[in-house]
């Protein structure tokens, strides 16, 4: 019997604290204190429920990836939770330009849009909750539900109670890996080689064509982009800002996959190698990539990045977002392709969605239940438009 039908059959003796159906606000325990997580926890308490989150990391969490598109869904999310950023939440771009390799422009079109970062988000999202119910250090290792209840057990031993779990723990989630064994992220046959410059360090040369606009060279199997976003501190002050660029290279599974995600101290990573620990010699590869292949504005970005990092490039789909009163968000049910810029986005909205099913629901279970069945949808048809649009982009064939 697979995990989740073994938790979905286990004895109906209720969980001590656990409430009825048509109870009105409950409790809410969050795996995963990063943005999918606290998107959960703002929105559910915005609608009268108490939420507890709980982050696996002892420490606090860093920037996981920079820049960001700022989506609607997004600021209708700080909206809904009555979140106050304190100042703006990103940089404005007007025009994406489209250049070859030489550094001339192909194609110029006006497409104003902002860009955010990660820790921007984060540091707003966080300081609008309340710490005493952050709980770092916190590793779920078992999950239990009976009638209308469910309880976490994490690996110090404690045990919390709850009337909904929601699995906001990323695309490594370990709410998913009890509830769908048999279920996990695939890699997508290429990589994102990153890297973040503050602002003063770009050469004057390079800024023309950059500052401030939406910048790309495409050719076959490769894909490059930058975009300005704020600075380590949340600052949009010129001067004070960073620009984000992105890489999209091939790296084909096995031996060559293996050398990209090894790290300078010989350790294999599982989907990543952050800012500081590439290996030497990619480190130098990528740099020489850049001097053979890109244009010069984009060559002066590499150059001048003194951390560049990879990412793998996942796909993840799930068959179903609800086990009874356990709930996947997030990049723990649908990993969208970055070309989508919609990750954070699909997150906000899964949480917004969440608080108005269950804001006075008198049937909590059929709340859920449509809630999954509209979040379910949404999450299959980003995805699936990512991966075509990935896989165009790095002449993959799909299968």
């Amino acid at each position: 019997m697979e995990a989740s039908q073994a938790l979905d059959a286990r004895s109906m003796a209720p969980v001590a604290g656990a409430r009825p159906a048509s109870a009105g606000p409950g409790k809410a325990l969050v795996v995963g204190g990063s943005l999918g997580g606290l998107f959960a926890a703002t929105a559910l308490r915005a609608v009268g429920w108490e939420v507890e989150v709980f982050e696996r990391s002892p420490s606090n969490l860093t920037s996981r990836g920079g820049g960001i598109v700022l989506q609607p869904e997004v600021i209708r999310a700080f909206s809904f939770a009555g979140i106050e950023p304190g100042g703006a939440l990103g940089v404005r771009s007007h025009d994406r330009l489209y250049l070859d390799r030489s550094g001339d422009v192909r194609h110029r079109e006006h497409v104003p849009q902002t860009q955010t970062s990660w820790n921007t988000l984060y540091s707003a999202l966080l300081k609008s909750f309340p710490m005493e119910r952050y709980h770092r250090d916190a590793r779920l290792i078992g999950v239990e539900q009976e009638d209308h209840g469910v309880s976490a057990t994490f690996s110090d031993g404690r045990r919390v109670h709850g009337d909904l779990l929601i699995g906001a723990d990323g695309g490594n989630s370990t709410v998913r890996k009890l509830m769908l064994p048999d279920v996990s992220p695939t890699y997508a046959g290429y990589v994102v080689w990153r890297g973040l410059l503050e602002e003063h360090q770009l050469p004057d040369a390079a800024r023309p064509l950059l500052y401030e606009n939406f910048v790309f060279q495409q050719e076959p199997e490769s894909l490059m982009l930058q975009y300005m976003v704020p600075g380590a501190d949340g600052s949009t002050t010129p001067g004070q800002r960073r620009f984000n660029w992105l890489w999209y290279l091939k790296a084909a599974p096995g031996a060559e996959l293996d050398r990209v995600l090894t790290d300078r101290d010989g350790k294999r990573r599982s989907h990543s190698v952050p800012p500081g620990s590439l290996a030497v010699g990619q480190d130098g590869w990528i740099r020489q990539m850049g001097a053979a292949h890109a244009n010069p504005a984009f060559q002066a970005l590499i150059e001048n990045t003194d951390d560049i990092f990879v990412q793998q490039i996942l796909d993840l789909q799930v068959p179903r977002m609800r086990f009874g009163r356990i709930l996947l968000t997030g990049d723990a049910a649908f990993i969208p392709r970055p070309h989508t810029a919609g990750s954070t986005a699909k997150a906000a909205a899964d949480a917004v969605s969440l608080a108005r099913a269950v804001a006075g629901a008198q049937d909590l279970d059929g709340a859920l239940a449509s809630w999954q069945q509209e979040r379910l949808a949404q999450g299959m048809q980003m995805t699936q438009w990512g991966i075509g649009m990935g896989n165009r982009i790095m002449g993959i064939q799909q299968s």
